[in-house]
């Protein structure tokens, strides 16, 4: 049976995981993995998200950030915008948190043309996930009970790209800080346990 390669892509350890399980893909896997799909293409598909609009220079506070249009027409800021991530674990899924940074503090409140708010707008409830990898618990349970390879590589391929998504909103904004377990130290907190599943409270834990 192939080996994957040093780095495979999503495509590549799908493929990998059908050879293993000679078709029979476990559901759990197939809905991670969509997910994670989704989650991949979140800057080439079409469909607006907040990632997206976050990024969206015209909803930033130019006045605030000493923004102005450079030659080619395109906006520039003296100031990037401060915001907070948050690495969230619920009893399911995995999200990654936006906030604004105000005076030093992040913010979770809806506020509408704040001076000193990085954004014209802030509504939390439309804007604050970014993104979700849905039943990611459950197969993170799974995994490490009767996983394979393929599980494995998954995982690694959804901590490699969230891993990128937030580095490319560094290239943007100023990332105060980044709370919470990233999804590499979940996972080695859950092999460290050596096979005890009860992760309830490492679900509700938010290392600073």
């Amino acid at each position: 049976m192939n080996e994957l390669s040093e780095k495979p892509d999503l495509k590549e350890i799908n493929a990998y995981k059908k050879k293993l399980t000679w078709g029979d893909v476990p559901t759990i896997y197939h809905m991670v993995s969509s997910s994670i799909g989704e989650m991949d293409s979140i800057l080439t598909h079409g469909f607006d998200n907040p990632y997206k609009r976050l990024l969206n220079r015209n909803t930033w506070n130019l006045e605030l950030l000493g923004g102005y249009k450079d030659n080619r027409g395109n906006i520039q800021v003296e100031t990037k915008p401060k915001i907070s991530l948050e690495h969230v674990f619920d009893q399911e899924n995995y999200e990654l948190h936006c906030y604004p940074v105000i005076d030093g503090d992040r913010v979770n409140i809806s506020l509408l043309a704040h001076p000193s708010c990085p954004f014209t707008s802030w509504a939390p409830e439309s804007m604050r996930m970014l993104f979700r990898i849905s039943s990611f618990i459950s197969f993170v349970t799974y995994a490490f009970q009767k996983g394979d390879k393929a599980d494995m590589e998954l995982l690694k391929f959804a901590f490699f790209r969230v891993e990128e998504l937030i580095n490319v909103l560094r290239d943007s904004f100023e990332v105060v800080d980044v709370k919470g377990y990233n999804i590499a130290e979940f996972c080695k907190e859950i092999a460290r346990r050596k096979g005890d599943m009860d992760i309830s409270d490492l679900t509700n834990t938010k290392p600073e």
